[in-house]
């Protein structure tokens, strides 16, 4: 605390004035120093309100792409699967007209045998029938030269 010199009737009044100037200066200077604070604050608070901001719109953004990734996944699965129902279900039915064309063939194998079995069967009969003919014409030629 301040003292000042007793002169009469009272304080030294320069002293006095020259206290209280510096004393208004000092209260100027803080007021001053608080305006300027007061003034950074509202910008902080103004930047802090802008990120947070920000921040809120960045949340918002990240949740929307989780969700549109989710979608996607499930979009992607669904589509695999119903891509793998339709390769089975192609699968099964080349592997059924494979199983009915190894039929047909099977079949007409089958048949071609029985034919050629058959032509063999009436090869044979023609060709004995004609060995037989042959035969008898050695006969006969046989017993023509005995007479």
């Amino acid at each position: 605390m301040k003292s000042f010199n007793t002169v009469f009737r009272g304080y030294d009044k320069s002293e006095v004035k020259d206290y209280l100037d510096e004393v208004i200066e000092e209260y100027e200077r803080l007021l001053n120093s608080k305006k300027e604070a007061d003034k950074k604050i509202a910008e902080l608070n103004e930047k802090l309100a802008y990120y947070i901001n920000v921040e809120d719109r960045m949340n918002h953004a990240i949740f929307n792409a989780e969700n549109a990734g989710e979608d996607i996944k499930k979009l992607a699965r669904r589509e695999a699967e119903s891509l793998i129902n339709e390769a089975k279900r192609n699968a099964n039915r080349i592997i059924n007209d494979a199983l009915i064309k190894a039929e047909k063939a099977s079949d007409t194998a089958d048949r071609l045998k029985r034919n050629v079995n058959l032509l063999k069967r009436r090869l044979r009969a023609i060709i004995e029938s004609q060995l037989e003919v042959i035969e008898e014409m050695d006969r006969l030629d046989l017993k023509d030269e005995e007479y």
